[in-house]
């Protein structure tokens, strides 16, 4: 059958909604509205700008934001548009072969702007402070304005504000807290009954190491796996109640994905999740590694919560996992004010924090001290002679014979003092807007206390680049303890790190 074409119904309907949309246009798009519209736009761009310069009109000096992006534009920028652009190639092309560690950039950025300064990421203000006497005033005599944590969007996707390091201060996290440090002590952390872990560690240390030695030859050998295997040993045969052979695969794939976790999530690419929060999603490049490293850490320490959960009895707990649990079973059965306070997702998080935390800090000092001994023959040769003079050979050194070795305390001091593991801090945040030396620091604020210019402060340390052990002795060759050390910084998030993890580091070195 041949179509008749459309009928004069349907053409009387086409023809009514031309002239709906023709009128819909006209009205949408109509002179005035374009009008009113700008004006819109522009009254709220200026009631922005207005806002933007009453909250930030007193906030400390600094280089001047990008829209958008704020101080971190560059990052976005190719690198054959900055060759092009950079006026002097000689400079760029040496900055490029020397780029300056972030610590060490905002130490030179202070020079120019000053102790206390303004940089965004994003529109995120974050205000740095540099120096001893200025990291001390804010940390310590403003301390319930400048504890808080802040949401930092790549951290609050990571750990969704769980556990210790990156909780919000508040009534969750001093429980958690409380609760860490005394288990973690009922559990040897800082005592003598932790030595025997210790030493199985440096054993298989030495085992290993003899072992590689034989097999590279002339060739280097990378101390990493073994000193972190030791160590989150350490750390797992109290949270975990277990320990591991250092050739264990899952347990070296775990170590390996922290590690490469911790590396990605400095990257470049990575801090961008700070200003764009969505690229953390993307299913490729160092996204999709890092999501993956999450995913797999979290898998790992769930087995074992579910493993610790399965075979718990009450009444004789094995280690922290267990404490925990008992906890958490007895604020559910019990008419207790706190019950929300412990569940099995802050456990993930607070094992993530000991193993992760830990395992970072305790390896890289070890790996800096190795490295510093290696570089500085003589003082190696200082500290031998103490050890020998004070253990002997018929033993292995313990706790108790810290007191009794001054210079060996003291060189692992200025190892701290000179690496700083923590360079930045953790990340504070301003919980109410306040006036500080001057300048107004907003609610919300970033507070970063750059803890590597406070050890290379001129003002408090005599030749503060120079590695000498002897700043930390008096004139009787006793130990000084100095306000202006803080390689983990100064305040309540610190001091689980400061009591728990100081130890286990100081006596697999002494060990040594």
């Amino acid at each position: 059958k041949v179509s008749e074409g459309p009928t004069e119904m349907d053409l009387v309907s086409a023809r009514v909604m031309d002239a709906s949309l023709s009128l819909l246009w006209q009205c949408v798009f109509s002179p005035a509205n374009i009008v009113g519209l700008v004006a819109f736009v522009l009254l709220f761009y200026v009631l922005q700008q207005y806002e933007r310069h009453r909250r930030y009109a007193n906030i400390p000096p600094g280089p001047k934001p990008w829209p958008i992006v704020g101080n971190f534009g560059g990052f976005l920028v190719p690198s054959f548009i900055v060759r092009r652009l950079a006026k002097y190639r000689k400079e760029f092309a040496k900055m490029a072969s020397n780029p300056l560690s972030p610590q060490a950039g905002l130490l030179e950025m202070s020079k120019l702007y000053g102790n206390i300064f303004s940089i965004f990421v994003g529109p995120q203000l974050m205000v740095v402070l540099t120096g001893y006497e200025t990291v001390r005033d804010a940390m310590l005599n403003h301390p319930e304005v400048f504890s808080d944590r802040p949401q930092i969007p790549l951290v609050t996707i990571i750990t969704k504000r769980k556990g210790i390091v990156f909780a919000p201060y508040g009534p969750l996290w001093r429980t958690n807290r409380k609760f860490c440090h005394s288990t973690l002590r009922s559990f040897g952390f800082g005592k003598p009954s932790l030595e025997p872990c210790i030493y199985e560690g440096l054993t298989m240390i030495k085992t290993e190491l003899q072992s590689l030695i034989e097999k590279a030859g002339p060739s280097g050998i990378d101390l990493t796996p073994l000193i972190s295997s030791a160590v989150s040993n350490v750390i797992s045969s109290m949270s975990l109640g277990q320990r591991f052979h250092h050739q264990d695969q899952e347990f070296r794939t775990m170590l390996d994905l922290m590690s490469h976790g911790m590396e990605i999530s400095v990257s470049t690419s990575i801090l961008l999740v700070n200003v764009f929060p969505w690229l953390y999603y993307l299913p490729c490049g160092a996204f999709k590694e890092l999501r993956r490293a999450e995913i797999d850490i979290t898998a790992f320490l769930k087995k074992i919560i579910a493993r610790h959960r399965a075979t718990l009895d009450p009444e004789n707990p094995r280690d922290f996992i267990d404490m925990y649990l008992v906890e958490m079973l007895a604020q559910q059965m019990g008419d207790n004010s706190e019950e929300s306070l412990f569940s099995e997702d802050d456990l993930l998080y607070i094992i993530g924090d000991l193993f992760i935390a830990g395992t970072h800090t305790t390896t890289n000092s070890v790996l800096w001290s190795i490295l510093y001994m290696s570089l500085y023959p003589d003082v190696q040769e200082k500290v031998q002679q103490e050890i020998d003079a004070v253990v002997g050979s018929e033993r292995v050194p313990s706790v108790t014979d810290k007191g009794s070795l001054p210079y060996t305390e003291a060189t692992i001091m200025e190892v701290q003092r000179m690496t700083v593991v923590v360079p930045l801090s953790i990340p504070h945040m301003a919980s109410e807007t306040t006036e500080f030396r001057g300048y107004t620091i907003p609610k919300g604020t970033v507070i970063i206390p750059n803890l590597w210019s406070v050890h290379r402060d001129p003002t408090v340390w005599e030749n503060p680049d120079d590695f000498n052990p002897d700043r930390f002795l008096d004139e009787q060759g006793k130990l000084l303890r100095k306000d202006c050390f803080i390689p983990f910084g100064i305040g309540m998030f610190l001091e689980i790190i400061r009591k728990k993890v100081i130890p286990v580091w100081k006596d697999m070195r002494v060990s040594k």
